[in-house]
């Protein structure tokens, strides 16, 4: 029986929707013993022939057939034991790991199955002394002439020591005395093997071939057999059995250092990311410190005694939450947009007049102006202020019915489009009740909620590939799915021509990701900007992409993460809260919040929420920046695929990698702390750290480095290995 069979096979490739054929309808069958040489020229689908017999990529039709077994069916995991059992490869670009040693590269194929350090030693050695490279077993690989890593890969193929051996052009970085020496190696290697070489120089194996096969434009052109096979030597076959635990920690410890402007690099990434945990985490550790001391609220605008703050757990309110919580005795009304409490806005003139103060809903109004009257449109507001407040009070006539402006919260820009009016003033009897209340229609808090979207997510704009930093900005004038851009951009399209080009825009919070894939129908300049966007200021907005106003709130106009709750009587507001406690709410009530103990609880809260959002800060940038510096390791990858590696072994030494560097930054960095306890060094944010951590917080921080460590590498694996060995090797990572 064939041990390697091909029926009807052939492999295609797609590239933007064009197919090219790699080879087709493909019948062979291969022998144990036999030494077949395949020609052809290039483009005829030799290298493809042998990818795919060495289970490097996949095919498309037909079948192949490994000892008799249908392989149509096989995983990539099947092809993964398939090579490691069958194949041994020599490539013509060797895929050596140029940072290794001679040594270690041959090492590294017996370590993979199963051998120890030990059991390998003898049989490398003996294999360098077979190929002459004895000499220069110590020597780095990248040092090595073409010949010498030529050499290199094949006693790497020998050491694997598999039922078949696959050699692309084996000879093509050898002079001629050593590439027939390697032609006359694979010779003596075939008496109990079969050996597959695909070769331009015919004559230089003929002597040996027992078999020519001719490819031309991707099918078999001739297949003649030179010489009968000898008799084949019955030797036992290789025992195969996984890499050990042990072998797996040292490969990935000797990766993390074995590139050392890799490893510097990433080791200063890794302490970048400690430093900013541990200083970020003191620094609100102190803050607790601080306040517990003075008992002062630096959270809260809003610190009535009838709010609760509410939670779900981080999953957005819907209507059944808002009935189920209304539906409580005590409650007197909800703030959705719940951060508008906690943010203030200035109302001006932008000439005599400033005010600053909190937003509510004009519903929540219950009582009675001062002075003037309850708002008609939904553009009049009316301000609830301190009996002394300067503005309101001492110049209340001159600013009732004044036209005023909002600020925008997030560009700071006065709206004069948008103009509004204090039509009443509503004056608050005690000094505890300081500061200022606009209550305003549901029309004019959308717009400040969207505004504190904006404030509190990042916006990334994606166009042809790359990153830009230009604004977003709404204009009724863009018709929805579409955006215009600046003229300014059109070096980065094809002739100078952006239109049915697409922009991804992307909103990231704490909470949510919103994507919005934009075609480009329009290009503005200074001379069509005023038709186009009804826009005549061109200096002041070039370089702005205008998209329609749906789209744009559709970016930021999401549900709520978190509410307030505010009751009818105070007295009984702690059965309220147990009343949304058994609801699985999650609360905290802002009167605890005014004394030491309870503001302390409530900065636990925000440096929880902060120690989040910079751990997914820093883990997006550390990711980027990793993957960047682990570019070459593609390669490493994608060869040691090749030589029979599994997925999930090729990811445990990635994550082992950077599980090394990780650690060793986090403990350098402990033994800078160290030293500056014992004042060896003297670092004076070091002292902030070791005056308010605790080794349970060391403890903490160490674990969210090593989580956020794993879960780089688990990224990265996924991207790297989500395709066959060598489409991987192919692509950028």
């Amino acid at each position: 029986m064939s041990i390697i069979k091909l029926k009807n096979v052939s492999k295609f490739y797609y590239s933007k929707g064009v197919i090219t054929s790699g080879f087709s309808k493909i019948n062979l069958s291969f022998d144990m013993g036999e030494f077949v040489a395949i020609t052809g020229e290039s483009g005829s689908g030799k290298s493809t022939l042998l990818n795919v017999i060495s289970g490097l990529d996949s095919y498309d039709e037909g079948e192949m057939y490994i000892n008799g077994e249908e392989t149509s069916h096989y995983t990539e995991k099947d092809f993964e034991d398939y090579r490691r059992k069958y194949v041994g490869n020599i490539f013509q670009n060797f895929n050596l790991v140029n940072s290794y040693t001679v040594y270690q590269n041959v090492e590294l194929v017996l370590l993979l199955n199963g051998k120890s350090k030990k059991e390998s030693k003898k049989e490398v050695l003996d294999l360098l002394k077979k190929v002459d490279l004895y000499k220069f077993r110590n020597t780095k690989v990248s040092k090595l002439s073409g010949g010498q890593k030529q050499r290199v890969a094949i006693a790497r193929a020998l050491a694997k020591d598999t039922p078949i051996i696959i050699a692309d052009e084996p000879t093509g970085n050898l002079d001629s005395r050593s590439a027939k020496g390697v032609i006359k190696l694979l010779n003596e290697i075939s008496k109990y093997k079969l050996v597959i070489v695909v070769t331009h120089n015919f004559e230089q194996v003929e002597e040996y071939v027992t078999r020519k096969i001719k490819m031309h434009d991707g099918r078999i052109l001739e297949d003649k057999k030179i010489k009968d096979i000898e008799s084949i030597e019955d030797k036992a076959n290789q025992t195969y059995k996984n890499i050990t635990t042990i072998n797996k920690f040292k490969l990935g410890i000797r990766n993390a250092f074995n590139i050392i402007p890799k490893f510097v690099l990433i080791m200063l990434v890794y302490l970048f990311i400690t430093v900013s945990i541990i200083s970020e985490y003191a620094t609100f550790k102190e803050q607790e410190y601080i306040e517990s001391k003075s008992g002062n609220n630096y959270v809260f605008n809003n610190n009535s005694d009838k709010r609760i703050i509410i939670k779900n757990n981080n999953t957005p309110f819907n209507e059944k939450d808002y009935e189920n919580i209304t539906s409580l005795d005590n409650v007197d009304y909800i703030i959705k947009n719940d951060l508008l409490l906690d943010t203030k806005i200035n109302i001006t003139d932008n000439e005599n007049y400033w005010i600053n103060g909190s937003v509510n809903n004009i519903e929540n109004f219950k009582d009675k102006v001062d002075i003037g009257r309850l708002p008609k449109s939904s553009n009049e507001i009316i301000a609830e202020t301190n009996i002394d407040d300067y503005y309101l009070n001492d110049q209340a006539e001159d600013i009732l019915n004044k036209t005023l402006y909002i600020q925008n919260l997030y560009t700071a820009e006065i709206k004069k489009s948008s103009p509004i009016k204090i039509v009443g003033i509503k004056y608050k009897k005690s000094i505890q009740d300081y500061g200022t209340i606009f209550y305003m229609s549901e029309e004019l808090i959308d717009k400040f909620a969207l505004e504190l979207s904006q404030i509190y997510s990042d916006i990334n704009i994606l166009f042809k590939d790359k990153y830009i930093d230009n604004h977003i900005i709404s204009n009724e004038k863009v018709p929805k799915g579409e955006t215009y851009i600046s003229n300014d951009l059109s070096y980065q399209c094809k002739n100078e021509n952006c239109s049915d080009e697409h922009i991804l825009i992307e909103t990231l919070n704490i909470y949510t990701k919103e994507n919005l894939d934009l075609k480009i129908t329009k290009m503005y300049n200074k001379q069509n900007m005023q038709s186009l966007l009804d826009i005549s200021d061109f200096d002041e907005n070039n370089g702005n992409i205008y998209i329609n106003p749906d789209d744009y709130n559709n970016l930021f106009n999401k549900e709520n993460y978190q509410i307030s709750v505010f009751v009818k009587d105070p007295l009984k507001l702690e059965n309220t809260i147990s009343a949304l406690k058994n609801m699985n709410y999650q609360t905290l009530a802002l009167k605890d919040t005014l004394v030491s103990s309870s503001i302390v609880q409530a900065l636990k809260i925000l440096k929880t929420t902060v120690t989040i959002i910079l751990c997914i800060v820093l883990f997006f940038i550390s990711y980027f920046v990793i993957k960047v510096i682990l570019k070459s390791r593609n390669k490493y990858f994608s060869t040691i695929r090749m030589l029979g590696a599994t997925k999930k072994i090729s990811k445990q030494l990635l994550i082992i990698e950077l599980l090394t560097v990780s650690n060793l930054a986090f403990f350098s960095f402990m033994l800078v702390i160290y030293l500056n306890s014992i004042n060896i060094i003297n670092i004076k944010f070091i002292h902030t750290i070791l005056t308010y951590l605790k080794f349970s917080d060391y403890l903490l921080l160490y674990i969210i480095l090593i989580m956020m460590s794993y879960l780089i590498s688990q990224k990265f694996s996924k991207k790297l290995f989500k395709n066959s060995a060598m489409s991987t090797l192919r692509e950028e990572i």
